[in-house]
């Protein structure tokens, strides 16, 4: 697969609002695992397509190889959606890859749940907490226009 070039802070592009993908082919798949390498490749645990220049409503993320196996799980997901989300709040230091070395606090929900759609079509549903959830909050943002940044300032 290839590795795709990750927009920065300043590029319109991780403001604009993402389209639904309306039907899974080979380049909605191949998109989702370009993502993943380039993922990996810049050491992210979480991708989005506005990310790399696309405005589809696709997310990656894998928090599995940040432990002490270092194993790879990623996880494409199409058309994600938060369908639910924790009273209970927790505060993390997040960073992103279109925002090299830039780090700070965000408050975020503690658990969420995720509708979305796998490569092969299916609708699937996440049950996420702590850092899966925040990663998921995050990447959705990307596909809703908004940075970490942004939760930041409005949190301040």
């Amino acid at each position: 697969m290839a590795i795709r070039e990750i927009r920065k802070d300043g590029d319109d592009i991780l403001t604009k609002k993402c389209r639904e993908v309306e039907k899974v082919d080979e380049k909605i798949i191949e998109l989702g695992q370009d993502m993943l390498d380039t993922m990996y490749k810049n050491d992210g645990i979480g991708l989005a397509a506005s990310q790399v220049g696309i405005l589809k409503r696709v997310i990656v993320y894998d928090v599995s190889y940040i432990g002490e196996d270092g194993k790879k799980e990623g996880h494409i997901l199409i058309n994600p959606k938060i369908t639910s989300r924790s009273k209970s709040m927790i505060e993390v230091e997040e960073g992103c890859l279109s925002f090299p070395d830039i780090y700070d606090n965000v408050l975020r929900h503690e658990k969420v749940t995720v509708e979305y759609i796998d490569i092969d079509g299916k609708k699937k549903k996440i049950n996420a907490r702590d850092i899966e959830a925040v990663v998921l909050q995050h990447e959705i943002d990307h596909l809703d226009g908004i940075v970490f940044l942004d939760r930041v300032a409005e949190q301040k």
